[in-house]
């Protein structure tokens, strides 16, 4: 039976590129024969919109059939999943109802490991290879129970002035789910919507180097315009532009990512 390695894309800084790296390293990933579950558990949705419309997107939100729901009633979340138009890709969608998770946690029993218990049937299956899972940029309980669920844990960080705030609050609450999940490990930093012309660029991937015990990614993703138009067409970007340098480019960080994470 196949051993199922669950990672979460995290990080308190909003626009650091965590929906779309999850989604479409997921997309690579089942291109090169692995079985994928994306799990969107942010009220904004944006994973979920990369791989449906509008319209079935909010039905999905407005049916029940969503991680809002498994959640608060505790259930096991293979209820949840829903398939994809790519093979070997599925997906438990979000809700905009995840703005009031936070309240819906507060009163629980061992509120920490509510999504690892909802995801205990799925990963004994082994009928996934990997779970990714794409967090609210947010440091409550909520992403608590997702990094307790996680095996890895991967920081997204944008390639701007602002890119690197908050990243010190990040890494502190880090070690505070390490004290009741120990064995979480920080797969690496992915650096996203990289300007090689821009001088931050360079300080920004200086100042990632230098930290003590924190991977650096080798595959950076670079600002393409290819991948804002599959958004829009809700899409992964080698779906929608095999050839563009985005989906070369998360193809790379799929392949690094599996090498650190099959270890």
């Amino acid at each position: 039976m196949a051993q199922t390695t669950t990672i979460c894309f995290a990080n308190n800084k909003g626009g650091s590129g965590k929906s779309t790296t999850c989604a479409n390293v997921g997309y690579a990933m089942s291109t090169l024969g692995k079985k994928v579950l994306l799990i969107d558990s942010d009220m904004q949705m944006n994973l979920t919109l990369s791989y449906f419309d509008d319209e079935k997107s909010l039905e999905m939100a407005q049916s029940g059939k969503n991680i809002y729901t498994g959640i608060v009633e505790q259930r096991d979340l293979s209820e949840y999943i829903v398939q994809t138009e790519y093979e070997g890709l599925d997906l438990i969608p979000s809700s905009t109802l995840m703005s009031s998770i936070e309240f819906q946690l507060f009163s629980k029993w061992q509120r920490e490991f509510i999504l690892r218990q909802g995801l205990k049937k799925i990963k004994e299956s082994g009928k996934y290879d990997y779970i990714l899972i794409d967090s609210p940029p947010t440091l409550g309980c909520w992403v608590m129970n997702i990094m307790c669920a996680s095996d890895y844990l991967i920081i997204p960080v944008e390639a701007s002035p602002w890119g690197l705030f908050g990243l010190a609050n990040m890494f502190e609450f880090y070690e505070q789910v390490k004290l009741i999940s120990p064995s979480i490990e920080i797969l690496g930093i992915a650096v996203t919507k990289a300007s090689e012309r821009k001088n931050y660029f360079k300080q920004t991937i200086e100042t990632l180097s230098s930290l003590d015990n924190v991977r650096l990614l080798e595959s950076i993703i670079r600002i393409d315009s290819t991948v804002e138009w599959s958004q829009d067409n809700s899409k992964p970007v080698m779906a929608y532009k095999k050839t563009s340098r985005a989906a070369q480019e998360y193809m790379e960080m799929a392949k690094e990512i599996m090498k650190y994470a099959d270890r």
